[in-house]
């Protein structure tokens, strides 16, 4: 089976999660420090040619009524920006709550300070992946 990617887009930073290659578990890779879109693509271009995704998912953060605000604009922009070094498959996929789930299980293993600020982005992106493979029904 392929693996799967999905990216929880940011300003400042950006998570991303791959499947293992089973597809049944999500996990998260890292978080880039969104410096600005040449540095930010160039390293998505490795995650991307490391992983090999069949498709990448990209968390869609609508407001809690279902409305689309200014954050799901930058992240369908960003979809299409990504479009631009990726030919497969990408999905806008909604991720309400997955940063209040990823500040949660944060809070649970007791990370704080620096350590919290670098992983929330990659926690949610591997809960983004994880919600993603159980509505899609990859998952075995």
């Amino acid at each position: 089976m392929d693996r799967m990617m999905a990216i929880d887009y940011g300003d400042a930073r950006v998570g991303v999660a791959v499947s293992d290659p089973l597809g049944i578990t999500a996990q998260g890779v890292e978080t880039i420090k969104n410096t600005g879109r040449r540095a930010l693509f160039a390293r998505l271009s490795e995650l991307i040619v490391q992983y090999k995704p069949s498709v990448i998912v990209i968390g869609l953060p609508k407001n809690m009524n279902g409305t689309l605000g200014e954050r799901a604009q930058k992240s369908m922009d960003f979809e299409q920006q990504l479009k631009e070094i990726y030919a497969g498959k990408t999905e806008l996929f909604d991720e309400r709550l997955t940063t209040v789930s990823a500040i949660r299980t944060l809070n649970e293993t007791n990370t704080r300070g620096k350590k919290r600020k670098g992983v929330v982005d990659t926690v949610a992106a591997t809960l983004i992946l994880q919600a993603y493979m159980e509505r899609t029904g990859v998952q075995s």
